[in-house]
């Protein structure tokens, strides 16, 4: 069977789970989520045996460390995994809710209610967790689910998905709910891209290459999640003891996710006092900084930034950092140079909040708070599915209600026009 044929049938029949699941009751999905959730911890060991393989091959590879981190599964990793399943399990379905519901002069009922996208197809790199927050969202949303993950968590994808797909089976779920593709061919995505007959919507989950690459070739309809240049800005008014454990926390609690902080803007009448005390924690947590001149005449053995930083997400222990004159300067650069994830202000001072807030485009905006909150789970949906960073159909964290529609359904009593 070459590769056309393979993806051809298992989106197929993906295409036809989809239509069972948005009839699905609500009981039937939540029973499958903790019975997918059991049969992870029941599977702790070989899920671990497989990201062995994985790890093995990345350190082969030369694979940083960071994207080792993202591609590590241990018990704890696993038993987050399997918690968020239950999470998911506990939030309110939304498949039938009815947003509204109006009464025309002709006596028509006219009502808007949720329903499931169909079959979503899921295009990630690197985290075999997003195998499982994928499966439970798309699941507990009525939709069908194909999955291809990258060539690096190829073995841990394999074996998370045929765990938690054969429980969902038995739980009554149908078959081809939760489909993977196994096959590392990078033609598997291109084909996927195109299937528009088969597949509702895609989503891309990973580098900048990878966004970019479907969302310029797809003609499947693509929800864009996040490349994130982040940045936090130290105002002139900010707590600055608030502020390092901010920016440190922004920076390295896991530098290789879209939500870290990439840049930091720090205002020039707080730049010598606060920029040597944020150093020396940097230092003792191997973070290289690369500065601006002003950055540069304060920390006198760091790197130089040039214009290429300031465009770059790292996912690394790298950050650049600018010392900027006004908050206007800091808007301006954020503006040129972020890619609408999730921007910070630290500061005191109310006006300068609000005007952070209001003049921000970004997916979420936050004052005085690490970006590394940017995240499903602490937004309070269970789980997520990526952070869309357009503004159609959805954006931000994409929890249970971005992976829904809807439709309009209208009562009638013999009228005609």
């Amino acid at each position: 069977m070459n590769i056309y044929q393979y993806v051809l049938e298992k989106v197929s029949e993906s295409k036809v789970a989809s239509r069972k699941m948005a009839t699905v009751s609500t009981q039937t999905k939540n029973i499958a989520l903790i019975n997918m959730s059991k049969a992870l911890i029941d599977n702790m060991q070989v899920i671990i045996e497989a990201n062995h393989k994985d790890m093995k091959n990345g350190k082969e590879k030369g694979f940083s460390k960071a994207l080792l981190d993202r591609l590590l599964l241990n018990e704890k990793r696993i038993v987050s995994m399997a918690d968020g399943l239950k999470q998911v399990a506990l939030l309110n379905d939304p498949i039938g809710e009815v947003n509204k519901m109006w009464k025309r002069p002709n006596n028509l009922r006219i009502g808007q209610v949720k329903v499931p996208l169909g079959v979503i197809g899921m295009i990630y790199e690197a985290r075999p967790n997003v195998t499982v927050d994928a499966a439970a969202l798309c699941l507990k949303a009525g939709n069908s689910v194909i999955l291809r993950g990258g060539s690096e968590a190829i073995n841990s994808n394999i074996t998370i998905a045929n765990i938690i797909s054969k429980a969902a089976i038995e739980s009554g779920l149908p078959k081809g709910c939760i489909t993977f593709i196994d096959s590392t061919d990078r033609e598997a995505v291109n084909i996927m891209m195109k299937l528009n007959e088969y597949i509702d919507v895609l989503i891309p989950r990973g580098g900048a290459g990878l966004i970019n690459a479907v969302v310029k070739n797809a003609t499947v309809p693509v929800i864009q999640t996040g490349v994130g240049n982040c940045h936090i800005y130290v105002d002139k008014n900010g707590d600055l003891d608030k502020a390092i454990e901010i920016v440190v926390n922004a920076k390295t609690q896991r530098p290789a996710v879209c939500n870290a902080m990439e840049t930091l803007l720090v205002h020039k009448d707080i730049a010598e006092k606060f920029l040597p005390k944020l150093e020396e924690r940097l230092k003792e947590l191997n973070v290289e900084v690369r500065g601006c001149i002003k950055t540069q005449a304060i920390l006198k053995n760091i790197k130089a930034a040039c214009e290429e930083d300031w465009h770059t997400e790292y996912l690394d222990l790298i950050l650049a950092v600018k010392v900027v004159d006004s908050i206007d300067e800091a808007l301006d650069h954020i503006y040129k140079y972020g890619t609408k994830h999730s921007e910070a202000i630290i500061t005191e001072n109310y006006t300068n909040s609000q005007k952070f807030l209001n003049e921000v485009d970004a997916a979420a905006v936050y004052v005085n708070a690490s970006t590394r909150f940017t995240d499903g789970s602490e937004f309070g949906f269970g789980a997520e599915i990526g952070i869309s960073t357009q503004k159609l159909h959805a954006r931000g964290p994409m929890g249970l209600n971005e992976l829904t529609t809807t439709k309009y359904i209208i009562y009638g009593e013999g009228q005609v026009r």
